[in-house]
């Protein structure tokens, strides 16, 4: 595209950021009525809370729960302009964008935040045939497999075949694969012979495979053995130190040879970054993140900034980067917002120093784990801390109270009516080349 995208000249620098998950959101903001204009890119139009999004796909929220329209956030902004497009090259030299359908963006200060992928560890075939999780859609598409598979298993009489559509596996222990094998346990024991009478809810075997030896590798060990005490006693089969080779959409096999029969292999065993076009390889660190110093300023090209899950800055504390959690890249934000209006004001910058405020998993009902700086806690107290950390993190008072409600409602009927099966059609004429979604 040879044209310039239609965006207001105002004479303010212009602050473009690519990416509207934890980090970009946070900094777009803060930037409210800073001097500056401020152009928050991102290929969907709404902000997605992803430690969320295995409720939606395990029919326990609704989508709109978890998501928030980017134009609502900012209506009362004047400075803030949002587009919804890609970025498919940056030209550093000219400070130019190439997006995807918009013509050029061209940008005084360019902020990359646009967090990580599924990673398949280049394996193609697990990529074409597992379910990732890593966005709404995704995990509608999850929702979607689940439930019709349990509807296609019930007019099945043959075990195996039968077998073939109830088994899960879940690959990958960290918090994602923890939480939804919970929720899928919880949706076993307590849906299924409800709603799924002719069906016998012993025959699911849900299975959570993890590399390591040990369930949530980033926590601590205690937290990691009260999550997999709490799996076990829920009926979920926990493998370690396993390793998924291959997938052809019916078989799960192991590096050991041995095999699962499954319909649905559930993703979660890692993310990665995808580099954009334009910035030379020498840019980056470990896992394509953005190489950047105590600032989040890019080491090669000083009008490029880089945070959260996308960027990497080397510290004697963090040798290998800071967690790639929401926290990072919320802190980042907020420190890069108050850096951004101090350069404006000729003020010192501030080098970002992280604050580790701990993390946190939930397994199910009145289960979870918490590990703070100071003390480690489980069970119902640390089930309870969980639902209102992440009730205050959600966006919008009507979200907060459509999600509590929920929540309640589940807790005391242990159910919930959000069980649909909904796929988009193509329009007439049109041929649509879809995943396989049964």
């Amino acid at each position: 595209m040879s044209f310039i995208a239609n965006l207001p000249e105002t004479g303010a620098p212009r602050v473009v950021i690519i990416g509207a998950g934890f980090a970009g959101l946070k900094l777009a903001r803060d930037l409210v009525k800073a001097p500056y204009q401020v152009v928050l890119i991102d290929k969907y139009n709404y902000h997605q809370f992803q430690p969320l999004m295995y409720q939606v796909a395990t029919a326990s929220l609704e989508s709109s729960s978890i998501s928030f329209p980017l134009r609502k956030i900012f209506q009362d902004a004047d400075n803030i302009h949002i587009r919804n497009t890609e970025i498919t090259y940056i030209n550093v030299e000219s400070k130019q964008l190439t997006t995807a359908d918009m013509g050029y963006i061209n940008y005084d200060i360019l902020v990359l935040a646009y967090g990580t992928d599924t990673n398949f560890f280049g394996n193609e075939e697990i990529s074409r045939f597992a379910l990732p999780m890593k966005s709404v859609s995704e995990a509608i598409a999850m929702r979607n497999r689940i439930l019709t598979d349990y509807e296609k298993a019930i007019s099945i009489r043959d075990y195996n075949d039968r077998q073939r559509l109830l088994d899960i596996v879940i690959a990958g222990g960290g918090p994602t694969g923890v939480e939804i094998a919970g929720a899928l346990a919880e949706m076993k024991s307590y849906i299924m012979p409800k709603d799924y009478k002719e069906i016998d809810s012993s025959e699911i075997d849900i299975y959570l495979v993890d590399g390591g030896s040990r369930l949530l590798g980033t926590m601590s060990e205690s937290a990691g053995q009260a999550a997999e005490q709490y799996l076990e006693k829920m009926g979920v089969k926990v493998i370690k130190n396993a390793l998924i080779k291959k997938y052809d959409g019916e078989v799960v096999t192991f590096s050991d040879g041995t095999t699962i029969i499954s319909d649905k292999l559930i993703w979660a065993a890692g993310v990665t970054v995808h580099p954009i076009s334009g910035i030379p390889d020498s840019a980056y660190g470990r896992g394509w993140r953005l190489l950047v110093n105590e600032y989040n300023q890019s080491d090669h090209f000083p009008d490029i900034y880089a945070i959260g899950d996308c960027s990497i800055m080397i510290t004697e504390r963090f040798p290998a980067g800071h967690p790639q959690v929401a926290q990072t890249a919320i802190q980042q934000a907020g420190n890069l917002a108050k850096n951004l209006r101090a350069m404006k004001e000729n003020r010192k910058l501030k080098p970002f120093k992280y604050k580790d405020l701990g993390s946190m998993a939930t397994v199910g009902r009145k289960r979870a784990v918490v590990d703070l700086p100071k003390f480690k806690f489980k069970g119902f107290f640390a089930w309870l801390t969980w639902l209102f950390v992440h009730l205050m993190a959600i966006l919008g008072t009507k979200n907060k109270i459509f999600i509590f409600l929920n929540w309640a409602w589940s807790y005391i009927t242990r159910d919930q009516s959000l069980r649909l099966i909904m796929r988009p059609h193509p329009p007439k004429g049109e041929k649509a080349e879809m995943r396989k979604i049964y």
